[in-house]
């Protein structure tokens, strides 16, 4: 089971300060069909202009991973958190029983990020935070872990799903093989470049979602970058 989604069926939202594009239905864009992947339940690709960013806000029952890819932003939380995470960074908050925060970018240059929002694996969480920096854009073929909450992999974030998110940066005819099983789903986006995924092409913010293979052949036909989550393809293993 293989589906290819295209960067221009991406929802698209603009304010100005903000360029968002949804993967996942989200804030006032509502499709039945497209509401998570596994416990995938939010993928946002955001641009936020300098100096402007999200208010105090409130979030619960989320585990809520956030990957800086250029510029930096600053965080702020009813925890009492304030931080700031730069480019090849990655921060994780426990939203749990409720946590309130604010987002900004503070700086002269334009912020991307992704955020990812994951059901966790049980509510009522006591709220927590983590961040680290993975320096995982310098990184070349290889897929380099961000977050996990799979328990087998070292200085990568914890969090509270039974997930694990990948970077790679793949150079030119280069390929990266990986395993995966009946039981889990695999959702590849593709950050920039060109590549094929079990034969299938993948153009600079196109996605793919597959299910229920054994191998994932992944080969670049130039330069490329992109995200790989590894899911569990039941509830009961979230």
């Amino acid at each position: 089971m293989v589906q290819l989604i295209k960067s221009a069926e991406r929802h698209h939202a603009s304010h100005g300060w903000l360029n968002s594009y949804f993967l996942f239905s989200f804030a006032d864009y509502y499709d039945p069909s497209n509401m998570q992947f596994g416990p995938l339940r939010v993928f946002n690709d955001d641009y936020i202009a300098p100096k402007s960013g999200f208010p105090m806000h409130p979030h619960s029952e989320m585990e809520i991973v956030t990957i800086v890819l250029k510029g930096e932003i600053s965080h702020k939380d009813s925890l009492g958190n304030e931080k700031t995470i730069k480019a090849g960074e990655v921060q994780r908050m426990t939203a749990g029983t409720g946590i309130t925060h604010s987002e900004e970018n503070k700086s002269e240059e334009e912020l991307h990020l992704y955020q990812l929002w994951f059901l966790p694996n049980r509510k009522g969480l006591q709220p927590s935070y983590e961040q680290k920096a993975i320096n995982f854009l310098d990184a070349h073929n290889e897929l380099i872990p961000l977050a996990t909450g799979q328990k087998v992999l070292d200085d990568v974030i914890y969090m509270n799903t039974n997930s694990t998110v990948y970077y790679a940066n793949l150079k030119e005819d280069q390929e990266i093989d990986y395993k995966t099983f009946d039981i889990r789903k695999v959702l590849i986006y593709l950050t920039e470049g060109h590549m094929f995924v079990n034969g299938t092409e993948l153009m600079t913010n196109d996605q793919i979602r597959l299910e229920k293979q054994q191998m994932i052949k992944i080969s670049a036909s130039k330069n490329s970058s992109f995200i790989l989550i590894d899911l569990p393809a039941v509830e009961a293993n979230y």
